[in-house]
C-alpha cells in the first residue's frame, strides 16, 4: 500500500507542475514575463483552469505523499512535521479557492487570504521537511534520504529569504519589495525548489519498509512514537 500511495504522489507532484509548465508556452500566458510576474497571474487568463488543475495535482500528490510517508512510519501525521506538511498541501489548495488579486484596483479579502495561503505553503514545506530529516539524521538506513531531503529544504528556505530580505528592506531602500528583485525568477526558483523537496518525501516513501523499522528506531524519534 506504501509504494503505489508513494508513486501516485510521485506522478501528481511531477504532472501538476508539467501542466503549469505549459503555460508559459501556450497563448495567451505565454506573454507574461516568467522573470517579473508571479506564477499565479496564469490564473488570471481563459487558460487558467490548466494553473488550477496543475496546482490541485500538485496538492493531491503531496497529500499522498505526506499518507504514504505515515503509513511507512516515517512520520505520524499529528507531529510537527507531519502537520506542516499538511499545511502545504492545505496552502496550496486555498491559492487555487482564493486566486490571485489585481492589487493595482485596491485591496480585496480573497486576494489577501491568497498571500496568506501562498506564504504558508512556500514556509511549511520546507520547515516540516527538515524536522523529518532532522528526526531520521541517524537511522543508518535513511540517512541519505534525510540529507537530500533537508538539502532541498534549505535551497527552498533559501530561495525564500530573498524575498523575504526584498520585504523586510523596503523601508530602507524605497524600492516596493515586488520591484526590487526579479519576483517572477525567484517565485519560480522557489516553487522548483519546493516541488523538489516533495519528489524528495515521494522518493523516501516509496524506497521505505515498514518492516525494517524496528520498535527502538521509532521509540528514539520524539517525532515518531512508536505505533
Amino acid at each position: 500500500m506504501v509504494r503505489p500511495l508513494a508513486l501516485f504522489g510521485l506522478a501528481g507532484a511531477v504532472c501538476g507542475p508539467l501542466a503549469v509548465g505549459l503555460l508559459h508556452v501556450m497563448p495567451p500566458t505565454d506573454r507574461i514575463n516568467p522573470v517579473r510576474r508571479t506564477i499565479s497571474e496564469y490564473a488570471l487568463h481563459e487558460t487558467g483552469w490548466l494553473f488550477n488543475a496543475g496546482v490541485l495535482g500538485l496538492a493531491i500528490g503531496s497529500f499522498a505523499v505526506v499518507v504514504a510517508l505515515a503509513l511507512a512510519g516515517v512520520i505520524r501525521l499529528n507531529s510537527l512535521g507531519g502537520l506542516a506538511l499538511l499545511l502545504w498541501c492545505a496552502g496550496l489548495a486555498a491559492v487555487v479557492y482564493f486566486p490571485k488579486h489585481n492589487w493595482s484596483v485596491g485591496p480585496s479579502t480573497h486576494g489577501t487570504v491568497h498571500r496568506i495561503a501562498s506564504l504558508v505553503a512556500f514556509v511549511s514545506l520546507p520547515l516540516g521537511a527538515l524536522l523529518i530529516a532532522w528526526a531520521w539524521r541517524r537511522h543508518e538506513a535513511w540517512r541519505r534520504r534525510a540529507l537530500w531531503t533537508a538539502g532541498f529544504a534549505v535551497l527552498a528556505l533559501a530561495f525564500f529569504g530573498v524575498i523575504a530580505g526584498a520585504f523586510a528592506l523596503q523601508p530602507f531602500t524605497g524600492v516596493s519589495w515586488w520591484r526590487a528583485i526579479p519576483l517572477g525568477a525567484v517565485e519560480r526558483a522557489l516553487a522548483t525548489a519546493e516541488i523538489c523537496v516533495v519528489l524528495s518525501l515521494g522518493w523516501w516513501a516509496s524506497t521505505s519498509d515498514p518492516q525494517r523499522l524496528h520498535r527502538k528506531d521509532i521509540e528514539s524519534h520524539t517525532m515518531i512514537p512508536a505505533p
